[in-house]
């Protein structure tokens, strides 16, 4: 029977009801008896088991001696939580670690019944639960009672800060009584979290483990290339091929979450969507199907990239690329949980290469390069994990001899074995055929380009009047034929077509696809095979078979040139009777000569400069 030094007898039972034998780093940490009843600033990386651990840590300051809870009074203790899904799940935990203590454990969080979490707080709870907004809004409107606090907690801190809830911690904080024990808990400490910490913290001992410092050992990393149009037919493959009991995808917006999820149902997967514009009923339904096995897919947003743990979570696929290495090691972060071992692919198009690269290396993490799981790929893994079912391996029972032999007898053993190969893949997705990629392609697009000696040429029914433009034509021509943009060569738009050059080798397959569509593109763009290449437009210089085109020119006519324009003094300047125009004279202030006019006096002389009036008031 497993023991928990230091930790709380009530506690120490749960943990082996629960299949418990030993405790994490950061578990064994905070249950230190040098730090009992201290503050304490703790970074631990995610799926360490810090929901466990603060909860042991708050065990001395609640019950102290005691068994057992009092009967319920006020709250003593609070931990804030910066999801929905994330304090329903600490909620969860708490529940069954506190369960022999008697302790009494609610929550209160944005997207459920307030009328139903204020009579719970009347009723009277030991611990509560909750997220920043809605544990304000209770505290403003006097439903809960802080006076009676002893501890308070702040899961994922710095999560908290980012998401903009700064305020409302402050003012949660403030109203807490200055005698209590604070703990917060944080996967990084910026700035930020260490200035919050020695304001609201007294002395607080900071703690890190040395195995949280290094990567994750139970995550295996793997970076797989693509082309750009692929995506969706390269996280089809990797979910056939890894087969886990869960899985859960990441895309950057709300709109490629809903896009993703469809593609996936559409191919025969039980998908399930977690996005910021869903209520918490719905993301709390779609959790349940996950836990239940009603689902075994999600894909979401990074909404759940913090503090989600879901049973048999074996594989992480970051459909979307994410915006820094905090937010990869978070999502990776859903597997490898509590010992157990897991996978997180970064699916990475080949125009994002570096980017995926600067990622990893800011990461600290090694991850293993290579290609998405091939269809040939794809059945060699099933039939490997069919072949080790253990369904195979039971003894035939008596009432399924007769049955079995009478199979035999009619089909014969090897075509029974082969209908039990189908009946097994029935059920399963089928797998896609990808793009015919490899990293060459990406880095030497130039010797790609040169490779259309034998190339087909096609006809587009629409042209320069039709607004025609490359930038739109490639990628429509890519996603219509499967290709890559190296396999087109040269596009030349004319006023009323467009002729457009295909490499020999995936020429086939385009007019192939093409066919089913009916022989058009999108917008009813009609596509015609040429007989052979088309002249090149008129005004084009052919440049292909001259040795040095800095010597090239331009024909024999030369521009015209007119005459030099000189320099210096107009052309008029010395020429007296023309007509061009006359300098005006400056008046001069001659007695004999007096001008005339309101601008001088009698005497001839200027009247001088007038100065024009200010106007210092408002424009109506």
């Amino acid at each position: 029977m497993p023991t928990f030094k230091n930790a709380h007898p009530a506690l120490a039972q749960a943990l082996t009801k629960r299949g418990y034998e030993t405790l994490t780093p950061v578990q064994n940490a905070v249950i230190d008896p040098a730090l009992e009843n201290k503050d304490l600033l703790v970074s631990a990386q995610t799926g360490s088991g810090k929901t466990v651990a603060f909860g042991l840590a708050c065990a001395s300051t609640l019950l102290g001696e005691a068994e057992r809870f009092e009967s319920k009074s006020k709250p003593l203790a609070l931990v804030i939580a910066p999801t929905r899904e994330l304090a329903l799940q600490v909620k969860r935990e708490l529940e069954w670690l506190y369960a022999e203590s008697g302790a009494s454990v609610t929550s209160c969080v944005g997207g459920m019944d307030i009328r139903t979490e204020r009579r719970a707080l009347e009723k009277g709870a030991h611990i509560v639960v909750g997220t920043p907004g809605r544990l304000r809004d209770h505290i403003e409107r006097g439903y809960f009672d802080t006076s009676a606090l002893r501890a308070v907690v702040l899961d994922e801190a710095d999560e908290m800060l980012d998401m903009g809830f700064r305020e409302e911690l402050e003012y949660i904080l403030g109203t807490a009584p200055k005698q209590r024990r604070t703990l917060m808990f944080s996967a990084t400490v910026p700035k930020s979290i260490a200035g919050m910490a020695k304001r609201y913290q007294n002395n607080a001992q900071r703690i890190s483990t040395k195995e949280e410092e290094k990567q994750h050992v139970d995550i295996e990393y793997q970076a797989m290339r693509i082309a750009p149009n692929d995506r969706e037919n390269a996280i089809v493959n990797i979910l056939r091929y890894h087969e886990s009991q869960n899985a859960i995808i990441f895309c950057g917006t709300r709109a490629a979450v809903n896009l993703m999820k469809s593609r996936l149902t559409n191919r025969g997967f039980s998908v399930v969507a977690i996005s910021g514009e869903l209520s918490q009923a719905e993301r709390s339904n779609a959790l349940q199907s996950l836990r239940d096995g009603r689902a075994r897919v999600c894909v979401a947003t990074d909404v759940a990239a913090r503090g989600i743990d879901l049973p048999g979570l074996a594989l992480v696929i970051h459909a979307d690329l994410p915006k820094n290495k905090d937010i990869l090691l978070h999502r990776s972060g859903r597997t490898g949980r509590a010992g157990s071992k897991g996978v997180s692919v970064l699916v990475v198009p080949h125009n994002q290469r570096s980017k995926g690269e600067r990622l990893l290396k800011g990461a600290k993490i090694n991850a293993k390069w290579g290609n998405p799981p091939s269809i040939e790929d794809i059945t060699k893994r099933d039939h490997e994990r069919f072949l080790a079912d253990p369904i195979l391996m039971e003894p035939i029972k008596e009432d399924e001899k007769k049955a079995a032999a009478d199979l035999v007898n009619a089909y014969g053993a090897e075509q029974i074995a082969a209908a039990l190969l189908r009946l097994h893949n029935k059920q399963k997705p089928a797998p896609e055929e990808l793009l015919d990629f490899t990293e060459d392609q990406s880095r030497n697009k130039k010797s790609q380009r040169d490779n259309f000696t034998n190339s087909v040429w096609i006809s587009l029914s629409l042209g320069r009047d039709d607004n025609a433009e490359p930038r739109w034509i490639l990628p429509m021509l890519c996603g219509a034929g499967q290709m890559t943009k190296q396999q087109i060569g040269a596009i030349r738009i004319h006023a009323k077509e467009t002729h457009v050059e295909l490499s020999a080798e995936c020429a086939s397959k385009f007019f192939k696809l093409l066919d089913k569509d009916g022989g058009t593109l999108e917008k009813n763009i009609k596509v015609t095979r040429l007989d052979k290449a088309p002249d090149a437009p008129k005004g084009r210089i052919d440049r292909s078979n001259r040795p040095n085109r800095h010597n090239d020119k331009r024909g024999d006519k030369k521009k015209p040139y007119g005459k030099k324009k000189p320099y210096g003094d107009k052309p008029w300047d010395n020429q007296p009777n023309s007509d061009a125009p006359k300098k005006k004279k400056k008046h001069k202030n001659q007695p004999n000569d007096k001008p005339k006019g309101k601008h001088f006096k009698k005497d001839g002389a200027p009247l001088g400069t007038k100065k024009k009036k200010i106007f210092k008031g408002k424009k109506t």
